[in-house]
């Protein structure tokens, strides 16, 4: 059996400010650590130990993969870091609070701007410096590669050839894989895996910090997939997510 856990990163500041992230680089609450701590507790109950782990390049998952792996004894691990992992890009609307935008412009228009499958937010400007093209850790990227913006579309185009070609690739190698990344882009990973239709994904809240295993046979067909930890918090946490961004809802990002 060979195993691939997906685990979104814990609670942010902007999160619990309920803003928009998106590639803005913030850091991780103490709640957030704890979250992180919990799901590293987690794998450890269930005597799970990786060979190889992936993140992206933003520091709420790195620092939420750094607390898993030391709560593991495995601080040695070899971690890669891509840009391809990063959260999708939120343009305009990143730093802006989620329930006022959605007073501004309705609940319904959030919505599509978050979850839709094809829909990018307006887009950030070329000379705003939070415009990727103007921060060193992306200088090897082609610029015409870099996001001004994203659908989840667009944000799971940009995933896939770095799943495909280098994550899932090392599972012929490996017999067991940490991904810690982003709301986004691990949706993005759950629909290849689990063949989910576009029009679906809309429905699909994943909880923060809570390990998401996926079981393969040794020629890489899914066996099975499962949340660790009491359904209750799993459930308590998916409805978390389900209510950002809602002009009523005074419920915190997580």
């Amino acid at each position: 059996m060979k195993t691939i856990v997906l685990l979104r990163h814990g609670e942010s500041t902007w999160n619990r400010e309920n803003r928009f992230t998106g590639w803005t680089d913030v850091d991780l609450t103490e709640k957030g650590v704890q979250e992180a701590y919990y799901a590293g507790d987690l794998l450890k109950d269930k005597g799970m130990a990786f060979d190889q782990a992936y993140t992206s390049y933003l520091k709420r998952a790195v620092k939420t993969l750094n607390c898993v792996l030391d709560r593991l004894d495995q601080d040695w691990l070899p971690v890669a870091k891509s840009w391809r992992l990063n959260e999708k890009h939120y343009g305009m609307l990143q730093g802006l609070n989620k329930s006022e935008t959605a007073k501004k412009y309705g609940d319904e228009q959030v919505l599509v701007w978050r979850r839709s499958y094809d829909v990018a937010p307006p887009p950030v400007a070329e000379d705003d410096m939070n415009n990727p093209r103007w921060d060193p850790r992306y200088r090897e990227v082609p610029d015409d590669e870099l996001p001004r913006t994203e659908s989840l579309k667009s944000t799971i185009e940009r995933l896939m050839p770095y799943w495909e070609g280098t994550i899932l690739a090392s599972l012929k190698t490996w017999d067991n894989i940490l991904v810690v990344a982003h709301g986004n882009t691990l949706r993005g990973i759950i629909k290849y895996l689990k063949h989910i239709p576009d029009e679906k994904l809309l429905s699909l809240n994943l909880p923060t910090a809570i390990p998401y295993v996926f079981e393969f046979d040794d020629s890489l067909n899914l066996q099975k997939d499962y949340f660790l930890g009491d359904p209750d918090e799993v459930r308590r946490r998916m409805e978390a997510v389900a209510s950002q961004g809602q002009a009523s809802g005074n419920t915190p990002a997580t």
